[in-house]
């Protein structure tokens, strides 16, 4: 026979889980039941790295935006993981550490929720290589100064381009079917001279060979440069540019629109190269990035 107490005991039990349950799902900021989580790739961010933030929130958002190293990230929602993703980088400068990524979102009734997240960064190591390449690409004429200066006028202009909305879709693909030359972030010593760091990916083919855009965008530059000799600039939106170089022609138009692994030139051995090969460069808002990881990650 159960008395009273008892009674009141089992009462309580089945009526304190639903209301525990309410309070916590109405309370204003309450993040008891659902709470931020961010995710990235790769696993171990290093100088050099492009990022893919994967991003989850508490409440659902009608928009996301973050800032990471000084850098304004671009988000979008992903259905079918009901996440927002964002593309992001780390400089070759910048020092190992944790840096802060501060994320604001406005949910669909206006409310401003906001969150942080450290995401460490390591340091990589690169090589130090030598080149040789023509006298004139080490100790440039008058002439070929003047036409070097109207390059850099250009370059600056086009590489500072920053389209916030996204035009690629998919995993980036390899430009060509080849075997890589020599990797991102080495150091090239040109005729005895340290002069730059490789700031891209080369592929060890021969002039002619077909080159596919890394992924859908729209072409910035399509023309020919001093060091980078014949050279198309692809942007992808995110503030993400895909960069080819020394190609021995041209297959699109500045303006035109490319698909995902559309066969955009031909490579070759124009402007300062040490042979026939295609070198393709990654940038996102102003810093140059490893186009290998770019290509090894996971994309909606």
């Amino acid at each position: 026979m159960l008395t009273c107490r008892k009674i009141a005991a089992l009462l309580l039990m089945v009526i304190s889980p639903l209301a525990a349950g309410n309070a916590a799902a109405t309370k204003p900021g309450n993040q008891s039941l659902h709470s931020w989580s961010v995710r990235w790739q790769p696993k171990r961010v290093v100088n050099g790295s492009p990022v893919m933030l994967e991003v989850s929130s508490p409440q659902r958002l009608e928009s996301l935006s973050g800032k990471w190293l000084e850098h304004d990230v671009f988000f979008f929602f992903d259905p079918p993981s009901k996440t927002w993703r964002g593309i992001a980088g780390v400089s070759l400068e910048t020092n190992p550490g944790k840096y802060v990524l501060t994320l604001d979102g406005k949910t669909k009734s206006g409310n401003e929720i906001s969150f942080q997240e450290s995401i460490p960064v390591g340091k990589a190591k690169y090589r130090q290589i030598a080149v040789t390449v023509p006298k004139q690409y080490t100790e440039p004429s008058p002439e070929q100064l003047h036409e070097i200066e109207q390059d850099k006028t250009l370059k600056q202009r086009v590489l500072a381009h920053v389209s916030p909305e996204r035009d690629w879709s998919g995993k980036f693909l390899p430009p060509v079917n080849a075997p890589i030359s020599d990797v991102f972030g080495t150091a090239r010593v040109f005729n005895g001279n340290v002069q730059s760091v490789h700031q891209g990916l080369d592929f060890g083919v021969p002039a002619g060979t077909p080159v596919a855009a890394l992924n859908s965008g729209t072409v910035l530059l399509a023309q020919t440069l001093f060091f980078e000799g014949n050279c198309v600039v692809l942007d992808h939106g995110q503030g993400l540019l895909t960069i080819y170089m020394h190609l021995s022609k041209i297959e699109v138009k500045e303006g035109e629109v490319v698909k995902r692994g559309q066969q955009i030139a031909l490579s070759g051995g124009t402007g300062r190269a040490s042979g026939p090969h295609l070198h393709v460069a990654v940038r996102w808002q102003g810093i140059y990035l490893d186009p290998a990881i770019l290509l090894s990650l996971r994309m909606p």
